[in-house]
This record gives structure tokens, C-alpha cells and sequence, in this order.
């Protein structure tokens, strides 16, 4: 019976990675680059809120964050929240929703965008980052483009006119196998910048960046709290430790 339960629990584990492995899209650079994610830098969230506002928050949501929190925690005076983030219509009470109604969602894109409360911390900020950055043209996609983070995605190239359109350049590359034989893949190279966005690379990173900045705030607001307050329990820990041995000793002292 241990036999079977190991085997099953063994293939349960090789399947779940070949599926990964599969969804992972073609190998190169893109894999290993990473968000530079600075949860100190109060202007950086502050540009992501703006960020995800203005291109986002029409199809997704933030539904576990209220807009009076974002206020507060990013330094935001009300005045310019009521002018600049919150929609027309809602008060700075109302959690952050997106006005898209399911229905349409899923008649227009085959299924209801996500809501990005938890998504840097289901996925990764690295995650994010990448399906952020590496959209390219695909004519044969309902939407003309795909990603390499996530194939066949049904979220269409929102930040394309800040990016621009560009194309995947993939080449052959032999890799080892199972059975020992090398196997050619397609892998990528580099993109291929066919029409220029407003940006340069450099400030579209940038942009990026803030925006998974605002989504790691948005999965845990009191995340800088927390880590603050981490030092000094730490320390107090520290502390306590040195005292307890003291105070072992004066006991054992007279035991002995």
C-alpha cells in the first residue's frame, strides 16, 4: 500500500512539473529576468497606483482594497484621490472594482479577466514582470498578439502604445533528454522592436516596475509594517535570550 501511495504521489509530482514545464514558454534570457521590487519606495507605488488606474482597473480589480486605504498608506491627500483615482461615481469607501460586468468580460475575451488582489503573491512578482514585458505580434491570436509568460493569453497588449508592437525572434537550440538523444526547441533570442511606443525600453521598465510594485503592495498592504516591526521583535528576542541565560545561571549556581 506505501508502494502505491509513493508511486502515485511520485507521478502526481512529474506531471505537475511537466506542466509547469510546458506553460513556461520557449527557453532564453527572458526567463531569469526579475522585478526589482523596493516596497520602501513610496513614489514607486504611488506611480503603479496611477499606473494600474489608468490601464488596468478597467478589466481588473483589487476587490480586498479600499480606495480610502490606498489614500492612506501611499500618502495620497484626498483631494487628489477623488481627482485622479477614483472613478466617477464611487467613494473613497468603495472597495477597488472594475466597472467591466462579468458577462461582457467573458463574451469578449472568453473568460472573465482575474482579479489582481493576490497576484504577485500566487504567482511572483517575477511572474508579473515577465507576462508584462514579453507580448510580441501573433497574427494568428484573436487579439494579434501573444506572450511568452503565458501562451495563448486572452488579455490583449493593453500597454502596447507605451511599449510598442514587437516581434519574437526564436532560433533552434538542442537540448539533452531523457533518452540521452538531443532534441531541437525553439528558442528565443530576442524581441524585435517593429513599431515604437511612447516610452524607450528604459522608462517602459521603469513603468512596469512600479505597476508590480503597486500589485505587491495590493497583496499585502501591511507588508511594511510588518517588516519594520520584524526588527524589533527580533531584537527583543536577542535580548530576552541574553537575559534567560543569566538568569539560568543564577539559578543552576545554586542547584550546583
Amino acid at each position: 500500500m506505501r508502494t502505491k501511495i509513493v508511486l502515485l504521489a511520485a507521478t502526481f509530482v512529474a506531471l505537475k512539473g511537466l506542466t509547469a514545464s510546458a506553460a513556461i514558454g520557449p527557453p532564453g534570457e527572458w526567463q531569469h529576468w526579475q522585478a526589482e521590487v523596493e516596497i520602501n519606495n513610496l513614489a514607486s507605488r504611488q506611480r503603479g497606483a496611477r499606473n494600474f488606474v489608468a490601464y488596468c482597473s478597467g478589466c481588473h480589480s483589487v476587490k480586498y482594497l479600499r480606495y480610502s486605504r490606498l489614500g492612506t498608506d501611499l500618502g495620497i491627500p484626498t483631494e487628489q484621490l477623488e481627482q485622479f483615482l477614483l472613478p466617477p461615481g464611487a467613494k473613497a469607501s468603495d472597495y477597488m472594482a472594475t466597472p467591466m460586468p462579468k458577462a461582457d468580460a467573458e463574451a469578449w475575451f472568453g473568460t472573465a479577466p482575474p482579479d489582481l488582489s493576490l497576484i504577485t503573491r500566487s504567482k511572483g512578482a517575477d511572474y508579473v514582470y515577465r507576462f508584462l514585458k514579453t507580448f510580441y505580434v501573433d497574427p494568428d491570436k484573436p487579439s494579434g498578439v501573444n506572450n511568452l509568460a503565458l501562451d495563448s493569453t486572452a488579455m490583449p497588449h493593453v500597454l502596447s502604445s507605451l511599449q510598442g508592437l514587437q516581434t519574437a525572434v526564436l532560433r533552434n537550440e538542442e537540448q539533452p533528454s531523457e533518452g540521452g538523444k538531443p532534441v531541437t526547441v525553439r528558442a528565443w533570442e530576442k524581441f524585435q522592436l517593429d513599431v515604437p511606443g511612447t516610452l524607450t525600453p528604459a522608462e517602459y521598465d521603469k513603468f512596469v516596475g512600479d505597476l508590480v510594485n503597486f500589485l505587491q503592495y495590493a497583496g499585502e498592504p501591511v507588508q511594511v509594517k510588518r517588516q519594520a516591526l520584524g526588527i524589533w521583535v527580533v531584537l527583543f528576542l536577542l535580548v530576552f535570550t541574553v537575559l534567560a541565560y543569566f538568569l539560568k545561571r543564577e539559578y543552576w549556581r545554586d542547584v550546583r
